[in-house]
């Protein structure tokens, strides 16, 4: 069986830009997890969560190709970012948003802009809070949000009796984060990471 080959950001661009196609599968299966989640949790299908995607990488692809990306954060910031701001500009044509936002957060929202600097700090607090968070929390969380796991078969790993037991655990896991989060978020000032 053959070892899946993984990419340093470096050579992950340098494959792009040299028409690697593995290199371009590398970039799929490392970064659209995130995406697809963000964007199925904001009233997206599962459909627009690939085409906004694909949308990302091309936009990312076409600036490595004629040499204009100016990176100054992390791939999966960078591709992050520009699907947000993709799929915040496709709500607010389609006039829906999905949370606690009402209309008039949501157009500040499309409004404000934030910096690959910005968002890599907050990716930086998250992974703080994640490992501050501890296991089984950890784990689950990622099962469930990165991995994409049911909430049956992570009853099943963890031992819970069914699925709604499974379900409250990672209620209360995700409550922990946030909590961790932010406090680690009020904190920390991006020149520390």
């Amino acid at each position: 069986m053959q070892r899946a080959v993984e990419y340093t950001e470096e050579a992950l661009i340098s494959g792009l830009r040299n028409d690697d196609d593995k290199a371009l599968a590398y970039l799929y299966k490392l970064h659209y997890p995130m995406v697809s989640h963000f964007i199925l949790s904001n009233s997206g299908t599962s459909d627009e969560a690939k085409d906004i995607f694909q949308e990302g990488v091309l936009i990312f692809y076409e600036k490595v190709k004629d040499g204009t990306l100016e990176l100054t954060c992390q791939i999966k910031t960078y591709l992050y970012s520009v699907c947000r701001r993709l799929w915040l500009k496709k709500l607010a044509e389609k006039n829906r948003f999905s949370g606690t936002l009402d209309s008039e957060d949501f157009i500040s929202l499309e409004d404000e802009v934030v910096t690959p600097e910005e968002t890599e700090h907050k990716f930086s607090v998250m992974e703080r809070a994640m490992n501050m968070l501890g296991e089984p929390c950890r784990t689950l969380l990622e099962d469930f949000y990165i991995k994409d796991n049911s909430m049956q078969d992570i009853s099943e790993k963890f031992g819970y009796t069914n699925a709604d037991n499974a379900k409250n655990q990672k209620y209360k896991c995700l409550m922990r984060l946030k909590k961790l989060f932010f406090a680690a978020y009020k904190t920390a000032a991006p020149a520390e990471f």
